[in-house]
């Protein structure tokens, strides 16, 4: 009876660990589905600063001493306006004493001309002689020369006069003055004197460098007429600030450099935006998109994108319905969802729901349920 019963006993525990050991683990609930494909523009990133399209140096064309400052420091100021006045007077001596030089000048051309007009007839009645008459006829013509000569020394005169006042050359916003009221500010071409600077606003340039290999797609691109070269078109752009979460400034290329610099190997770009509120000012730095031209692209939510240490990986299912890890390289943002470069195929069933949870990792056998992929603005609409 004993070895019966231990022989019963064993044979139960037996089956038990069979059934057991045939039960899989249950497999996890995920929603898949294909990416979303839809042709749109693409638009590649690259950081920058703004740069001012005007900037002036203030430096007076003559010398003198300070005898007003007449704006307030880093403010706007327009074309035209009076920024520095130096000491006047001896400038407007130097014109008085050129249109006395001036007046002296004609009182001897009238001179020159009733003398050679006396000695006119006497030439004919040969009682002066005609080197006598040529003699006359001369002085007049240098009398004449020296009345051209005060008059330019009256406008040189005049000019440096009018320079004494140092306006605006160009519209923008001005630095701190470099000088104060009563220094000698020296002039003219070279060595002269730093007063303050004038940087334009409105419209403001935004300079940024793209890589050689960027360089060489925009290229390839046009040459195939899938998009136009920035040399040649205004290609356009849209920039976000440091605070801002959204492309708000818009704007379009205007040049690009002819030669790489040969120590970044970058070639440098520039765009052109408005700024009529003057929020843009030169020195920040931003972020920049640049149109890259229309693509057939492959879309999906970025919930569905995980980051494994430096790498970018979408979950995927196969037949099998095991989960595989699947390298993608993301791109732009498009009405909500992550366009994808490379990694996907149009027809792979990409794990949209479910990634969160913790159990799902490559080779984790799951139950998929198709769904679709719609953009989050749409969803909403509805």
């Amino acid at each position: 009876m004993r070895s019966f019963a231990f022989v019963a006993s064993t044979l139960a525990l037996t089956n038990i660990g069979a059934v057991n050991a045939q039960e899989a683990p249950p497999a996890f609930p995920v929603t898949v589905a294909t990416p979303l494909q839809k042709h749109i523009k693409t638009w590649d990133e690259y950081s920058g600063r703004f740069e001012a399209v005007q900037r002036v140096e203030l430096r007076p064309r003559v010398s003198g001493y300070i005898d007003q400052v007449n704006f307030k420091e880093g403010s706007d100021v327009k074309l035209g306006d009076l920024l520095f006045t130096l000491d006047k007077r001896p400038f407007e001596i130097a014109v008085e004493a050129a249109k006395a030089e001036v007046s002296r000048a004609q009182a001897q051309v009238v001179f020159a001309k009733a003398d050679l007009e006396r000695a006119a007839p006497l030439v004919e009645s040969r009682a002066l002689s005609e080197q006598v008459y040529e003699q006359r006829k001369s002085s007049l013509g240098v009398a004449e020369a020296s009345v051209m000569a005060a008059e330019a020394q009256l406008k040189s005169a005049e000019l440096n006069l009018e320079w004494a006042e140092v306006r605006a050359p160009i519209s923008g916003r001005i630095s701190d003055k470099k000088i104060d009221v009563g220094n000698l500010v020296i002039g003219g071409q070279s060595n002269a004197t730093l007063m303050a600077t004038i940087v334009s606003i409105d419209p403001i340039h935004f300079v940024f460098d793209a890589s050689e290999a960027d360089y060489m797609r925009y290229t390839r691109l046009s040459q195939s007429g899938a998009r136009a070269s920035s040399r040649d078109t205004a290609n356009p752009v849209r920039i976000k600030l440091a605070d801002e979460t959204d492309w708000s400034h818009e704007g379009t290329m205007d040049f690009v450099d002819n030669a790489f610099n040969e120590r970044s190997g970058t070639l440098r770009g520039r765009a052109i935006v408005k700024n009529a509120d003057g929020l843009l000012t030169p020195g920040i730095f931003a972020r920049l998109a640049l149109y890259a031209g229309d693509v057939d692209a492959l879309m999906i939510p970025d919930t569905s994108i995980v980051s494994d240490q430096a790498l970018k990986i979408v979950y995927t299912v196969g037949n099998d319905n095991i989960i595989k890890a699947t390298p993608v390289t993301p791109g732009q943002l498009y009405e909500g969802l992550r366009v994808i470069k490379s990694g996907l195929k149009k027809d792979d069933q990409v794990v949209i729901e479910g990634v969160a949870n913790p159990a799902i990792r490559p080779g984790t056998k799951v139950a998929p349920t198709v769904g679709k992929i719609t953009p989050p603005e749409k969803t909403a609409q509805k």
